[in-house]
């Protein structure tokens, strides 16, 4: 169950990356809901899809501050 639920966050995340502040937003509940595993492995994938989108990669603090937590 837990790992539909980081494929699920992936697909809302892509789904929701035209607008900066919905992802963010949703960046914050993905960070909340998941793993502390499955926080890292979110990370390694952002700072893949957001190669090319710049704009997107300030929201990597958001899972690089709770990752710190940890």
């Amino acid at each position: 169950m837990a790992r539909a639920m980081f494929e699920y966050t992936k697909t809302i995340l892509e789904k929701v990356s035209f607008n900066k502040e919905l992802f963010k937003k949703e960046l914050e509940k993905a960070v909340n809901r998941l793993l502390p595993y499955e926080i890292k492995e979110l990370y390694y994938w952002l700072k893949e899809f957001t190669v090319n989108k710049p704009e997107l990669q300030l929201c990597l603090a958001v899972v690089e501050n709770k990752k710190r937590s940890f």
